[in-house]
């Protein structure tokens, strides 16, 4: 962790500029990593990523964000922040700032929907490429591979960190409600597949591996003037196009409304080139992703989750611990209700 002078040292040395003309702000909404907005005098503003690493999570995520932005800023995709400079020993990306603001959940509209989806679609035009990016995080190519990573992550939550607030409710939780919901889950979406001829070990088609920006949402996303921009890549690498619309959907902090999830399925879809039985796994694997998601939400009970909220917030775990509760609760509930 290094500390903010030696950010803004790191920055001045990265911008060829003096750090006696630069400021450091840090930024709103960083969980995994520090973000701070540089002002540089006589220069447009820029924006420098410190990102989390430890022992327990080795995912270099400069390096997935730096490559996916590379990839798509030499494709002509401009809804994104350029790569500037980085310092892979110290682990920071320098960008450009994007102007706009977030998004509030009631604030989508059908306009939206079609720019993420315009969004995807452009990534994945020719020249077509989708390996030459390392594996998305967690990507998953084959049913039983959706199925099983599912499946790791409620096995996971078994292992909360007993001294986190709220952790006896929390254990309830997973053993009473979120084990039997993916029970559920997990069956019907096997009896489904067989129904479909879809099977276990299938790859998805060409039209299906993608680019995919990972962690794909509303909430990271910024407007400005009606023009939809996107940030923070760290998990962004090649995928199957039916787990990145199901996390597009299922992502719980600017929630995509249900009115408009076969929206953006079909434009994706139509824009990919994607055949019937394509279409098909992304929303037979919808409920399986609802449970994922969940279980992401619950992370703020894991030990390993806690450190990087810590390094990138500090404090207050208590209220972000029992906010984190109340949402896998209300998603559980939105599930039984599907």
């Amino acid at each position: 962790m290094l500390p903010e002078p030696a950010l803004l040292a790191a920055a001045a040395r990265l911008l060829q500029a003096d750090p006696a003309c630069m400021a450091l702000a840090p930024l709103p909404g960083g969980r995994n990593n520090r973000v701070y907005r540089v002002a540089v005098r006589g220069r447009e503003p820029v924006v420098l990523k410190h990102y989390h690493w430890s022992a327990e999570d080795r995912r270099d995520r400069l390096d997935h964000e730096w490559r996916f932005l590379a990839y798509a800023w030499e494709r002509g995709v401009r809804a994104i922040p350029r790569p500037i400079a980085q310092d892979r020993a110290a682990r920071i990306g320098i960008y450009a700032a994007l102007p706009g603001r977030r998004l509030r959940a009631e604030e989508i509209a059908a306009r939206h929907i079609d720019a993420a989806a315009d969004f995807v679609v452009a990534l994945n035009a020719p020249p077509r490429d989708p390996r030459a990016l390392p594996p998305a995080s967690e990507a998953c190519f084959t049913l039983r591979e959706h199925l099983l990573l599912i499946g790791r992550r409620v096995e996971r939550l078994f292992a909360l960190d007993c001294d986190a607030p709220h952790a006896v409710a929390a254990a309830h939780f997973v053993r009473e409600l979120l084990l039997p919901a993916w029970e559920v889950v997990r069956v019907r979406t096997e009896a489904v597949a067989r129904t479909l001829g879809i099977a276990p070990d299938a790859s998805p088609s060409s039209a299906a591996l993608c680019v995919s920006p990972s962690d794909f949402g509303f909430h990271n996303a910024l407007e400005d003037n009606d023009v939809l921009f996107f940030v923070d890549f760290e998990y962004a690498g090649h995928d199957d196009v039916a787990k990145l619309g199901c996390d597009f959907l299922c992502q719980p902090e600017v929630p995509v409304p249900e009115t408009f999830r076969a929206r953006f399925l079909s434009r994706l879809a139509d824009g990919l080139g994607l055949d019937e039985a394509g279409r098909a796994r992304a929303l037979l694997l919808l409920d399986a992703y609802r449970v994922k998601w969940t279980c992401i939400v619950m992370n703020e009970f894991l030990p390993q989750g806690a450190a990087r909220r810590a390094f990138a917030t500090y404090g207050a775990r208590a209220a972000a611990c029992l906010l984190q509760l109340e949402k896998a609760r209300h998603a559980i509930d939105g599930l039984k209700a599907a």
